[in-house]
């Protein structure tokens, strides 16, 4: 037996460990989470505005695709049919309106397994072409026209070389999507001349920014910097021209996660305006408060200072905006109270503002193992200055370790406001945390079988004081799905949001609305609920960085062909009712649906005051069993809780059973054919043996179609013997740990007088 330690993730609330005793596999490695839908790969992987692009995609568990949607009403697919009239495995038309946003799309699949984790499909004005053939040499080279853009993928251990023409003193800004849209590329790339001779060299993921001293052909060169490649080292390659001096943006990019915190609810431009160079420190910029201001961390080491006015007893909340643009900067602020007697200035230390802390413990190593494999903090700013003494003080930012960039594209925007208070969330689907050397970091698409609860963590950045409590919802979801929100508690920064499928749920996908409701000033303030995800799946790996990054939106599937291993779910009353300082025994119901490695699960609890229960075993073959609460131990007031209990098990998962079933019913028709065909075959071959002269060559004709058609029957059978054998083999028991949740559970704890009373 191995022993393996599996802790459920932790937020602030220091959820309880479980730990599990887990069965030897035949490799080092536990399998981790049930098998979920996952598009890894389409191709191209974007197209122009007005125009239908075929499109092929690849992934993993993608078996039954019945529909390509994204995540915009202007870009629509329909599969694609061979001459039959059939649709053609993982090939769709797709069409993007001519009134489709530039930009980045989420695109994915509806599958056997329910929606897939989504990849990005890309949307320009500009004509796209792809890349057909090997281009891996300067005489292979592929010609591009300016203005437009190439779709291709990497060759391993090689260089892809492309062309184009250009005109004396004309101006070509050269850039190379890939990391900002999924792909696992790190490009360097290079404009070259005619003969391959370097010309400029990007090695940092940047732009090319390139004036053609000469007309004629020039040559760009692309590679991975490690030269990777495979279907995965994808990128789009855009060549675009410019007049001089003016601005070129950057190619869109997806979002990282901690870029769920900006801008602030309600920010607008109105009061924006740029820093006035010279403004370092022997030159400060004099500003009013409230200021918006944007500038640059540029050139190397600079510092921007800004003098104010202030008055003792004044607090100001002070915000940077930097690294969640995507910039590799490190904003940091010292602010000084400025006394001066003639020339001489007396400097005191006022407030130091650094990085906005997560809102939970971040995973020590960026998977899951102590925690999530998601970070929501930065390493921008949200602080506070409280004003000690009247008069002048000096602001100071810089980028932290400014002194080894020097580009002027690190640019930051700075607002200086009285108290604001509000908050920004993020929610992403609960992870595995494994102790045992395992490298965990899943994407997780909402796809649910019959009968699961799958749990998202949601997190909050409270701003300029905001303590509030913080409730969570969902809605718009597919029938026999609900979605139930534990309060994020009062200056608090973690919640879960419960998402429930009925046993019988029909397949069904919906996009939903996820959002957060607090009372700001009296008031009752909706934010949205950003949805964080890996862009890749890494299950087990120490080579692989996890990437992940914000979605545009929220899907939601039941997949209705699988059931979930195990559903616990209180007996009985809706409503569980006790008064303050009672134990409270809720009987609880298991449904269990296929066979577990172990005796017990270990079960703790969700819900604000209910972690600090103690973790109880409940046995996997019992159908009932029960949870005892104190609540004199908790110390829980009265009022109304929402609460679940959560633990992991080990399934042994049977993957895809129906195409078994299937499998066996195609066997027995192509042998039913093969029987068939070769009965007709020998009848036909000793008929064109006894064939009279004048209709032999007819019956010799007629033996030979039917040999013909018998090697094809056997050949059939051949094939769907092995299509049998290669279903068995996958739906053969396999051992899975996964996060069981029970469905929620709601508690009303009543007053002690209340019940003395009655």
């Amino acid at each position: 037996m191995l022993n393996r330690t599996i802790f459920a993730n932790q937020g602030s609330t220091a959820a309880a460990l479980m730990t599990v005793l887990l069965a030897a596999s035949t490799t080092m490695a536990q399998s981790v989470c049930l098998p979920a839908p996952r598009l890894l790969t389409t191709m191209p992987m974007g197209g122009q505005v007005g125009t239908t692009v075929d499109v092929t995609i690849t992934g993993e568990n993608l078996e039954d695709v019945d529909e390509l949607r994204f995540s915009t009403p202007g870009i629509t697919a329909t599969p694609k049919l061979d001459a039959n009239g059939k649709p053609i495995t993982s090939r769709f038309a797709v069409t993007i309106t001519a009134d489709c946003p530039a930009g980045l799309h989420e695109a994915r699949v509806m599958t056997r397994l329910g929606v897939s984790s989504s990849r990005i499909f890309n949307v320009s004005a500009l004509p796209e072409v792809t890349q057909t053939a090997g281009n891996t040499s300067l005489d292979k080279v592929m010609p591009l026209q300016l203005d437009s853009v190439c779709n291709a993928v990497m060759t391993a251990r090689s260089i892809d070389f492309f062309s184009f023409e250009a005109q004396k003193g004309q101006r070509v800004v050269v850039e190379a999507a890939a990391e900002g849209i999924d792909s696992k590329l790190k490009p360097v790339l290079i404009v070259a001349d005619a003969k391959g001779a370097d010309l400029v060299v990007e090695r940092r993921g940047g732009a090319i920014d390139f004036t053609a001293p000469e007309a004629g052909q020039y040559a760009v060169k692309v590679h991975d910097l490690t030269y990777n490649g495979g279907p995965h080292y994808f990128y789009r390659l855009v060549l675009r021209t410019a007049a001089e001096g003016a601005t070129v943006a950057r190619l869109p990019s997806t979002r990282a996660v901690n870029a769920f915190s900006w801008p602030p609810y309600g920010l607008t431009d109105d009061r924006i305006a740029a820093e006035a160079e010279p403004n370092d420190i022997a030159h400060a910029q004099k500003v009013t408060l409230p200021c918006d201001i944007t500038g640059s961390f540029f050139p190397a080491a600079d510092v921007d200072a800004f003098e104010f006015d202030a008055k003792k007893g004044d607090v100001w909340w002070v915000e940077v905006a930097s690294e969640r643009f995507g910039l590799p900067t490190d904003p940091s602020i010292v602010v000084q109270h400025v006394s001066r007697t003639g020339a001489d200035e007396k400097l005191t230390d006022v407030a130091e503002l650094s990085d906005i802390a997560s809102p939970v413990k971040v995973s020590s190593n960026g998977y899951s193992y102590d925690g999530p494999p998601y970070n929501a903090g930065s390493t921008d700013i949200i602080g506070k200055v409280e004003i000690k003494e009247d008069g002048i003080h000096r602001l100071q930012l810089r980028d932290l370790f400014g002194g080894t960039r020097n580009d002027p594209r690190n640019v930051y925007r700075m607002i200086i406001r009285q108290a604001q208070p509000d908050f920004a969330v993020v929610a992403w689907a609960l992870h595995m945390n494994l102790r045992n050397g395992d490298r965990n970091a899943l994407s997780k698409p909402i796809s649910l079988r019959g009968g699961a609860t799958m749990p998202l963590e949601v997190v909050v950045i409270r701003r300029d004081g905001f303590d509030r409590p913080i409730e969570l919802s969902m809605d718009n979801l597919p029938d026999g799905v609900t979605a139930t929100g534990l309060t994020i508690p009062a200056g608090q920064s973690r919640g879960i949001v419960l998402i429930t499928a009925d046993q019988n749920a029909p397949r069904g996908l919906t996009s939903a609305s996820f959002v957060a409701k607090s009372e700001i000033n009296g008031e009752t303030a909706t934010r949205t609920c950003h949805l964080a995800s890996m862009a890749w799946p890494v299950p087990d790996a120490w080579s692989v960085i996890p990437s992940p990054r914000l979605l545009a939106d929220v899907p939601v599937s039941v997949c209705g062909s699988e059931f979930a291993p195990l559903t616990i779910a209180a007996s009985g009353e809706q409503v569980w009712e006790a008064k303050v300082g009672e134990k409270l025994t809720i009987p609880l119901t298991l449904t269990r649906r296929m066979d577990f490695s172990g005796a017990n699960i270990t079960l703790d609890a969700y819900g604000a005051g209910f972690e600090k229960v103690p973790a109880f075993d409940v046995p996997l073959t019992a159908e009932t069993s029960e949870a005892v609460l104190d609540l004199g131990a908790l110390k829980t007031q009265p009022g109304d809780y929402t609460i679940a209990f959560y633990g992991s098990a080990v399934a042994k998962y049977r993957y895809n059973l129906e195409a078994v079933t299937a499998a066996e019913a195609a066997l027995k028709q192509a042998q039913e054919e093969l029987a068939a065909a070769t009965t007709e075959a020998k009848t036909l071959a000793e008929t064109a043996k006894s064939a009279v002269e004048d209709v032999k060559a007819g019956a010799d004709q007629a033996a030979q179609e039917a040999a013909t058609k018998q090697k094809a029957a056997e050949a059939a059978v051949a094939a769907a013997d092995k299509q049998l054998k290669d279903a068995t083999a996958k739906a053969q028991p396999k051992d899975i740990v996964d996060i069981i949740v029970s469905t929620p559970i709601s508690i009303r704890v009543k007053p002690a007088e209340e019940a003395a009373q009655k």
